[in-house]
């Protein structure tokens, strides 16, 4: 977490948090949900303006968390923007028959587990949590499981929040919204 970011808990500690205001796709793209994209319908129907500002992107990067709940947020200042997942909290980049995953954040992360649903996503596991494979990268997590490097476990995608512990809806547990201090 950035020095700013703690600065600012510490002298504004009781703001509220804000649910459904910010969405994280299986592609690892972020996105922005004011109230209009909100009132259209959940954040896969729903997605919101693409966010492409590079800096921006970094400092949601950097201070990307999750709570005791399993619940994602961006801590942005004194308060917590929890996260619409569309998948898992975190989307894998694989390269070299899965010799290189990286997280979409651009940390390189240890698998320890490969799973496959019922629709043939890839999902990997690791210590910073569950990710699903980047679609793009398909073709280098099938080498790796061609060549021995992962063995696929095949799973229920309903199961996978329950037994990886992440909530994908913030907004859907909670039903408020407020908006971005």
């Amino acid at each position: 977490m950035d020095d700013i970011v703690k600065q600012a808990l510490a002298k504004w500690p009781n703001v509220p948090h804000c649910y459904g205001w910010l969405g994280l796709d299986a592609r690892g793209n972020w996105y922005m949900r004011d109230d209009r994209t909100q009132a259209a319908g959940p954040f896969v129907r729903a997605k919101g303006s693409l966010l492409r500002h590079e800096k921006l992107i970094d400092f949601i990067h950097r201070n990307y968390e999750h709570d005791a709940a399993g619940q994602w947020f961006f801590q942005n200042g004194p308060q917590r923007v929890y996260v619409e997942l569309e998948s898992t909290p975190w989307v894998w980049r694989v390269s070299d028959a899965g010799a290189d995953v990286r997280a979409h954040s651009g940390e390189p992360v240890q698998v320890s587990a490969c799973l496959v649903d019922e629709g043939g996503r890839v999902y990997l596991a690791s210590p910073r949590g569950l990710g699903v494979v980047h679609t793009q990268d398909m073709g280098a997590a099938a080498d790796a499981i061609e060549q021995g490097r992962w063995q696929p476990e095949t799973v229920r995608l309903q199961d996978l929040p329950g037994r990886y512990g992440f909530v994908p809806s913030p907004k859907a547990v909670h039903g408020t919204v407020k908006a971005p201090a």
